[in-house]
């Protein structure tokens, strides 16, 4: 059996398609992870979703922020953006189970002895922590009172961990490491603003994997979100989302030992998105 890691969809479901013919996927034979946004701004997020869900247990998916957009717009709590592309979702008439598998997905797992989230992990979590700070979101979003959950869930404060931390806030922290980080300070205190490449850091800050004490760099941990820097393959670390809203590609990797055992699929998208 094969693993595959594939990078942010985003709604690009003709993409998804090549990649999962150029790699060969087999349902009965492989596995499938995906790094969260699955869908929004690509031309097909519904059939997205439903191509990953037909897929069952043999593919994975983390939640991202544009999946968690989703859910917020769908309960009124949040209004559609210029290029959002989710109508298609929100009309269907099965809308109330698409919604409801997406809530159910996870924001962290650990598989093959991978950490997959979105966006990052903050310097102070171990593997374990990580995976149970995950869980906490996660029953949140799968509680009946799901909904009220979303209407405290946006905000850039705190911008970093404490053990302390009760309630949305708590919730709040973990939202935004696991589906929006990119940079940070040496002790984890979290910038939304810098969106460049790795080598762009504003001072005092770093990329989130370069954190000198991060707790889990024995950990290898796959991730997307950041498009701006592309494809990453380093031994503890693996960058998957390569830009296939702004014409670049779609990416999957089957893992290996090594990162030089790590064999990349890469399908050319056209550009979706227009820059600002």
């Amino acid at each position: 059996m094969a693993l595959y890691l594939i990078g942010d969809v985003q709604g690009c479901d003709a993409a998804l398609g090549r990649l999962l013919d150029a790699i060969a996927f087999s349902p009965s034979r492989d596995r499938l992870a995906l790094l969260g946004d699955l869908i929004n701004r690509g031309p097909d997020s519904l059939a997205v979703l439903r191509r990953v869900m037909a897929l069952q247990g043999a593919a994975a998916c983390v939640l991202g922020n544009h999946d968690l957009h989703l859910l917020a717009a769908a309960q009124g709590i949040r209004k559609l953006h210029h290029g959002d592309t989710l109508d298609d979702i929100l009309n269907a008439p099965d809308r109330a189970a698409l919604l409801d598998w997406v809530r159910q997905r996870p924001l962290a797992l650990y598989e093959a002895d991978v950490l997959m989230v979105h966006a990052g992990v903050l310097p102070q979590w171990t593997l374990q922590q990580t995976l149970a700070l995950a869980r906490e979101v996660e029953d949140a979003l799968r509680s009946p009172g799901w909904s009220a959950f979303l209407t405290v869930m946006y905000g850039n404060e705190p911008d970093h961990w404490d053990g302390a931390l009760r309630g949305p806030d708590r919730l709040r922290v973990i939202v935004n490491a696991l589906t929006r980080l990119r940079f940070c300070t040496p002790d984890g205190r979290m910038d939304f603003k810098a969106k460049g490449g790795a080598d762009t850091a504003p001072p005092g800050l770093l990329p989130w994997f370069d954190v000198p004490l991060r707790q889990t760099r024995d950990v290898v941990i796959a991730f997307g979100h950041w498009s701006t820097l592309g494809w990453f393959n380093r031994a503890d670390a693996i960058g998957l989302d390569t830009g296939c809203l702004w014409g670049g590609c779609l990416t999957a990797v089957r893992l290996g030992a090594t990162p030089q055992e790590r064999e990349r699929f890469q399908i050319p998208c056209p550009q979706v998105q227009k820059p600002g």
